[in-house]
């Protein structure tokens, strides 16, 4: 009797035993359940942007900081309501809700003592910068990419940042009133009216093509760029150099001075070439008072969210036309 005893408590000992175990395998199983959640929410947090040079660049979340070299894209951000720590220097008065924002240069002169001291998470710069990336990229920022050479890249800049700090409504929103508001806003003559579009800088001067912003704000406005078929300059592709020859023969009613900073300068410095060549003064644009100086802070660099108050401009001084 006692060894059936002894018997049954073995098998009833391993029965136990064999539950626990069970018990303990289904806990294991429910333990790790959570860890493939995780890891499976952390795969679908990523955030995958594609930049104006088409790459395709991976954020493990959308970043903690961005610094720009354009005001165009500092205007998007902080519509978007984005943590930028490096902003263009500027040659003139800023706003106050920008003040506080350490200035790192510009496109063509960036500081890289002031980009060191920022150190922000991404940089965003235009193609140009691409000769400089290795060395910022080197102390941990990411640079992505962006251009604005017409409405469409602007609203293209928007949904970038839209995606890149999860801001897709903000964005989609954005875009829709600058469509909305490019869509409504009706060309101010029935026929075009001949334009040429003048860079001008201390000692230079090139004729803006259709590919650039401001010939694609003067398209939409109503006007017909006479250098269209300028030869592109191999370093910026959207300015030809002047052909005195040909703007003589095409005659155009309207000039516009686009520049960076001291418009006054500028319109001075072109009238003063204008005198040296008194074929100038034979032109309709010239004849009738139709030189117009275009907003620096609209036309001079990428306007941003501001854009379709640049086609406005532009449309008003089309319209001004005698």
């Amino acid at each position: 009797m006692k060894k059936v005893s002894l018997l049954l408590l073995s098998v009833l000992l391993l029965l136990v035993l064999a539950a626990c175990g069970t018990e303990n395998g289904k806990a294991a199983v429910k333990e790790e359940e959570p860890k493939d959640k995780e890891k499976k929410e952390e795969v679908t947090s990523a955030i995958e942007v594609t930049d104006a040079s088409g790459e395709n660049i991976t954020f493990e979340s959308a970043p903690e900081s961005i610094a720009v070299l354009n005001s165009g894209d500092l205007d998007i951000l902080l519509a978007l309501g984005a943590n930028v720590t490096g902003r263009p220097t500027a040659s003139g008065p800023v706003s106050k809700e920008v003040e506080s924002i350490t200035e790192i240069g510009n496109p063509h002169q960036p500081n890289f003592e002031k980009l060191a001291e920022v150190h922000p998470t991404v940089l965003a710069a235009a193609m140009s910068f691409k000769q400089h990336a290795e060395n910022i990229e080197r102390q941990g920022t990411k640079v992505i990419y962006t251009k604005a050479n017409s409405i469409a890249d602007i609203q293209e800049t928007i949904r970038l940042y839209g995606q890149l700090f999860q801001k897709e409504t903000e964005a989609e929103s954005m875009n829709k009133t600058i469509t909305e508001e490019v869509e409504n806003s009706e060309k101010t003559n029935s026929d075009p009216v001949k334009t040429l579009l003048v860079y001008g800088a201390p000692g230079t001067y090139l004729a803006a093509l259709p590919n650039s912003l401001t010939g694609d704000l003067l398209e939409k406005a109503g006007g017909e760029n006479i250098a269209s078929d300028f030869p592109q300059e191999e370093n910026y592709p959207q300015y030809a150099s002047l052909s005195v020859e040909k703007i003589i023969e095409r005659n155009p009613k309207v000039v516009m001075l686009i520049t960076h900073g001291d418009p006054e300068g500028v319109k001075a410095a072109f009238e003063s070439e204008m005198e040296k060549n008194a074929a100038w003064k034979n032109l309709d644009a010239v004849k009738n008072g139709n030189v117009f100086i275009l907003p620096s802070h609209l036309f001079g660099s990428n306007p941003g969210t501001k854009v379709v108050e640049a086609l406005e401009v532009m449309k008003e001084n089309l319209a001004a036309v005698k």
